[in-house]
């Protein structure tokens, strides 16, 4: 055993429940009981078991731990200010305007790896953080995920249990603080704690059922768990909320409440437990021991440029996997994440190149996104992740997650629109453009063809925040040449004549409608100009008042995407404070239906003859038309 002794981590473990009633007061609100049920946990994670250091807590070589229950951040930061990381007297801010001790954790804090809180998310991210330890670092840091008890109703939470077991991570402690209540009522296995123990059992866990209020137990559990080869292990901990708050202990309708009245009642008891009632507690914190490689993930870059040929036929979603390839090569720590659908998303080139740099995360969304999100942590990968842009929708909480957690995550979402054909409404994404221009600081390219796919991949690789690539199932035109210079933000006009009358926005497969729809006009002395965005977020707004002011000031958008959020509504955005130009808007306006891809671009409108039959219909109307 370390030389911190039981006595010093019971003692550290009230302190801890002090800084949480303390500043739960101060704030006027927060969770002191939930924070007070897993005191002794944080007490021998960080005083007794965890390897790390205090000066540098996002040393490369240190122990992680994630906090799935956000909402006992109270607790957290109390371990922390006793590690003497900060001043104790900061928790008295919790939760104030300016302070970065806030309401749940989040990376402005410079201990904090991920922003937690919204339940369920925690596990995958440390899945992701203990896979590229053990498969990518080849080291011996450990990582440690404390959920709730009423958080396991997840389904996100056994997305994430199946992986760890899956992918045997013996270097992953998971640990339920299993304190009975939930928010409004008691969970659904209370303290029932034989049932956690069979259910993590089947799934292949080490499991430990422990007294979580038991300093000797929890060290030999984690002890123990150190010396497990082969699966991942789990703490299941039988606490009470509210510990050792007299009165309030394992009672109801105490959950997220400060204690008030009762706050020198409690915090008098609290003193009064404590064997050293003066000073610092004496203790040692053991340095990392574990050998990490140094990594560089700047400057990423194709190691050789596109190679196609102007006017042929080919998909964008094939490029993106040839481009992932490409940067892997260039830099090993690239890497691609998929649920199943690699032979779609065309990331199985990947897997096919080097089977250590592609993992398979299967038909759980939530947990692929979590894991993302880990193996980023402290810079150790770039991560891109592949599926049909419509299954991202349902870890569009995890995808927020990861914004506030200030990840670099790239996401591709293949099979985009109506122009998948036979599949059908479920398989259709016609809101994923909406979804993710809606993240703060996202970036959302939607390639016009494979080498401006190539290039979107190796910008995403660079850039900073959460990034989304709309990649298209049918073959369109290659229309930029292979030497093209691609800048985030930056427009290009694709096809032109002089004297233009109507600027044409669209992307994907409406822009290689558009650019057959200009041909055919062009033919009859029809002057129109076609305009890629490139990158729908963020949005050339120069480029579109430019041209469109060039084009006579009218604008047709047309896009494979519900009109809410899309293209048109980015343009329509971009044109806000702008007067005098006119824009008719073309998309799908209602859930759609099954066909062959060409019947449903005519079904919907979206095709060439119909861009052409619009394009007349502006020009013929002429001034008469209405302006924003």
């Amino acid at each position: 055993m370390p030389v911190t002794d039981y006595q010093t981590l019971k003692d550290l473990a009230t302190r801890i429940r002090i800084h949480s009633v303390e500043s739960t007061s101060a704030a006027n609100s927060g969770h002191p009981t939930t924070s007070s049920s897993i005191a002794e946990i944080l007490s021998v994670l960080f005083f007794n078991t965890m390897r790390y250091k205090v000066c540098s807590p996002k040393d490369p070589a240190s122990d992680r731990f994630v906090l799935s229950k956000g909402h006992a951040a109270p607790a957290l930061y109390g371990a922390w200010a006793e590690t003497g990381l900060f001043p104790a007297s900061d928790m008295l801010k919790l939760r104030q305007v300016g302070c970065n001790l806030e309401g749940h954790p989040t990376p402005r804090l410079n201990f904090i790896d991920v922003g937690t809180g919204s339940l369920g998310q925690g596990l995958a991210i440390a899945d992701g953080m203990a896979y590229v330890g053990k498969y990518f670092d080849n080291s011996d840091y450990r990582v440690y995920c404390l959920i709730g008890d009423g958080e396991s109703a997840e389904g996100s939470i056994w997305e994430s249990i199946s992986f760890a077991s899956y992918y045997k991570l013996d270097n992953l402690v998971l640990i339920i603080d299993a304190n009975r209540l939930g928010q409004s009522e008691a969970t659904q296995l209370g303290h029932n704690l034989d049932i956690y123990q069979k259910r993590l059992e089947a799934f292949g866990f080490n499991v430990y059922v422990v007294d979580g209020h038991d300093v000797e137990q929890l060290v030999k559990a984690f002890d123990q768990a150190a010396t497990v080869k082969g699966k991942p292990s789990a703490v299941v901990a039988k606490t009470f909320k509210g510990r050792d708050f007299p009165g309030i202990e394992d009672k109801d309708n105490w959950h997220g409440k400060p204690l008030g009245p009762e706050t020198e009642r409690v915090l008098k008891h609290l003193r009064s437990l404590l064997k050293d009632k003066q000073g610092p507690l004496k203790f040692t914190i053991q340095p990392p021991t574990a050998r990490v490689p140094s990594v560089d993930i700047t400057n990423i870059k194709l190691p050789f440029p596109p190679n196609y040929t102007l006017g042929e036929k080919m998909a964008t979603r094939a490029a993106y996997g040839t481009a992932l390839v490409k940067l892997a090569r260039s830099n090993p720590r690239v890497i691609a994440l998929d649920g199943d659908m690699k032979n779609s998303t065309y990331s199985e080139a990947m897997k096919k190149h080097n089977p250590q740099e592609y993992i398979e995360c299967f038909i759980a969304e939530q947990n692929l996104v979590g894991v993302a999100i880990g193996a980023t942590c402290r810079d150790r990968t770039v991560a891109f992740i592949s599926t049909f842009a419509a299954f991202l929708t349902r870890a569009f909480d995890q995808i927020r997650m990861g914004a506030i957690s200030r990840s670099n995550i790239n996401f591709c979402g293949s099979h985009c629109g109506v122009s998948i054909g036979e599949d059908g409404a479920s398989q259709m994404a016609l809101e994923d453009i909406a979804m993710f221009r809606s993240i703060p600081g996202s970036t959302v390219f939607y390639p016009a063809d494979v080498v401006a796919t190539e290039r979107a991949v190796e910008l995403a690789a660079n850039v900073k925040g959460i990034t989304f690539i709309r990649t298209s199932r049918p073959a369109t035109t290659i229309v930029y040449p292979n030497d093209h210079v691609f800048e985030i933000g930056k427009a290009n006009v694709l096809f032109s004549t002089n004297n233009d009358e109507l600027l044409i926005i669209a992307g994907g497969i409406t822009l290689d409608q558009a650019l057959l729809a200009a041909e055919t006009v062009a033919q009859q002395a029809v002057r129109v100009r076609v305009l890629d965005l490139f990158t729908i977020k963020p949005i050339d707004k120069q480029a579109i008042i430019s041209n469109a002011r060039q084009c006579k000031n009218k604008i047709l958008v047309v896009e494979d995407h519900y009109p809410e959020g899309g293209i048109g509504e980015a343009v329509l955005s971009a044109l806000a404070e702008e007067t005098g130009i006119y824009v008719k808007h073309v998309a799908i306006p209602k859930v759609p239906r099954s066909g062959t891809p060409t019947q449903l671009l005519d079904y919907y409108g979206i095709d060439a003859p119909h861009i052409v039959g619009y394009i007349r219909e502006l020009l013929k109307r002429g001034k008469t038309l209405s302006t924003i």
